[in-house]
């Protein structure tokens, strides 16, 4: 499965195609890019997660380049910003080329697969040259004479690139640790460790769910204030509760049930507080065991 740049429409108006592209307009599905490594790197997503593997897969085969100094990754396929094929600057349109930052970024997705990465601190450090600069892009054609461009060396980018540095820097760290070095501790223990099932189902407007198991609390949180009218005997009585204000503008109503309640439903309607009106409409949850 491949991870996709997304191809929404930028401000400029519906239909506009994405930056770099020489003009061209694509399909999401047809765009591939490395940023869903970020998830791993952050500790969203696990290394071995099956679609991250999966997508690994994708971008080593349609992004990477084997030059002589080691793998470099490209951001996108149909990306047109570096120099065009002969050598010549970028101006409106161009050929896209590695970055070494990219891998970098690579790497660290080794390190959180609990791999050697030592080899890709190799390659940034031979795609620096003599000089020890990292450069924006790396040459993938051809050598050329005029201008002068050997693969794998610099084109004629911005470098150094003090981002491609600061990767370096903390893949070093990160593979001298065993761990990358930016995971955020706060995100992986929520993404990757266990924990226990949450009670909470969540119900609005964009997520009308008919049923759900006896037992749990039904949440309705809404970004305008409200009162509920709820039955749990179809109609034969009923409460009215007013949803509770939080400080982000968003206002809730939590309605627990028992497991002794399977069978039965739970039904409600809106009054709109700021319009003084009914929603006019009835909804229902049945309960299961």
């Amino acid at each position: 499965m491949a991870t996709l740049l997304n191809n929404n429409p930028a401000p400029g108006g519906p239909g506009d195609p994405l930056k770099n592209t020489n003009g061209q307009s694509f399909p999401a599905r047809d765009v591939v890019d490395g940023g869903f490594l970020e998830l791993v790197r952050l500790g969203i997503r696990r290394a071995d997660d099956p679609i991250i593997q999966n997508t690994v897969q994708v971008i080593d085969a349609v992004l990477k380049d084997d030059l002589p100094n080691g793998p470099c990754y490209r951001r996108y396929n149909h990306d047109g910003y570096g120099q065009g094929d002969q050598g010549e600057p970028f101006g409106t349109a161009g050929v896209g080329r590695p970055w070494p930052l990219l891998t970098g970024e690579r790497a660290h997705y080794e390190v959180a697969a609990g791999r050697d990465a030592k080899p890709y601190i190799r390659y940034m450090e031979a795609f620096a040259g003599t000089r020890g600069l990292l450069t924006e892009q790396l040459w993938n054609g051809p050598a050329l004479a005029n201008p002068p461009l050997v693969p794998g060396g610099p084109t004629g980018s911005a470098m150094p690139l003090a981002w491609a540095h600061a990767e370096y820097i903390k893949l070093v760290r990160s593979v001298s640790d065993g761990q990358v070095f930016d995971m955020l501790g706060v995100v992986s223990s929520r993404y990757l460790q266990p924990h226990a099932s949450s009670l909470l189902e969540v119900w609005n407007f964009d997520r009308q769910f008919l049923s759900m198991p006896a037992g749990r609390t039904v949440r309705i949180p809404l970004a305008t204030s409200f009162q509920l009218r709820w039955t749990r005997d179809g109609w034969n009585t009923y409460q009215d509760t007013t949803a509770t204000a939080t400080a982000v503008g968003i206002y809730y109503v939590d309605l627990p049930t028992d497991a002794t309640e399977a069978g039965s439903a739970l039904t409600f309607t809106f009054f709109w507080l700021p319009s003084q009106t009914w929603e006019g409409v009835n909804y229902s949850i049945g309960l299961q065991a």
